[in-house]
């Protein structure tokens, strides 16, 4: 079998593109020549190892596309890509676990680049447990498991808002990765069938802090969300890796969640 590979020039372009610069912006930012960046765009220049990653860095290109672009310029790879389960990232994987559990009695969880579910606290497991097996089945895709019609979606009150946020989170991760495989998650999740309570009225600017508003046997419950990502992280695996978050946004879930109700 034959890997067809895309020309350095061609894949640093289109890097330049989707950060909506000039040739001349990113020119001016790297400190090189115009001339030098068309030339290394169309391939008549080679870049050096040193300039590929000059211009990554200034392009801000995920860390995985940065060992893409080293490959494609004839380079080895310069950052590691392991498994979470790699005995190198088991620091990194008690660090995870830690934190998950330090979250209780909220929720929290773990995921990789495509929103699957690497780790959850104990937190998580009541509040999915009526889903679908299909959808609790590993790998546990969380966009999947919460927008589908036999997964959370059905118990979500506010179903129109947070099915909004979520895409709109996945557009904004799908311009700044490419990530081709986001592209086909976004596809399948905004093809669902909307549910009858689907109709909450949302706008651009209705998306700052949106709430995940849960039904339960307990009444209803509700969420603000945050994410937490590893500091400069200089691993692949933990540059993709994000912790989700659930605070109770009002009392009588606080309550609920710790037990004085």
């Amino acid at each position: 079998m034959q890997t067809t590979v895309t020309p350095f020039g061609e894949l640093i372009r289109d890097w330049r593109q989707r950060r909506r610069m000039s040739q001349l912006d990113l020119a001016c930012e790297a400190e090189i020549s115009t001339r030098h960046l068309s030339f290394l765009e169309t391939g008549r220049s080679a870049p050096s190892r040193e300039m590929v990653l000059h211009l990554c860095e200034h392009l801000e290109t995920p860390l995985r596309e940065r060992n893409r672009l080293l490959l494609a310029a004839g380079y080895a790879p310069a950052l590691p890509l392991r498994s979470m389960d790699d005995p190198d990232l088991g620091a990194a994987r008690a660090a995870v676990e830690r934190l998950l559990k330090a979250h209780e009695p909220y929720p929290a969880l773990a995921i990789d680049r495509e929103w699957n579910l690497i780790s959850a606290n104990g937190a998580v497991a009541p509040l999915i447990a009526d889903a679908a097996p299909a959808l609790l089945a590993a790998p546990v895709n969380v966009l999947r498991l919460s927008l589908h019609p036999e997964g959370l979606a059905r118990r979500i009150e506010n179903l129109g808002q947070w099915r909004a946020h979520l895409l709109h989170r996945l557009r904004r991760q799908i311009g700044e990765t490419g990530d081709r495989g986001l592209a086909e998650l976004y596809a399948e999740l905004a093809a669902y069938p909307t549910l009858p309570h689907d109709d909450t009225v949302h706008r651009a600017e209705d998306l700052l802090a949106v709430p995940l508003v849960l039904r339960s046997t307990y009444g209803l419950l509700s969420f603000w969300s945050t994410t937490l990502v590893f500091g400069a992280p200089l691993d692949v695996t933990l540059s993709e890796l994000a912790l989700e978050t659930f605070l109770p946004a009002d009392e009588a879930t606080a309550a609920v969640l710790t037990g004085t109700i």
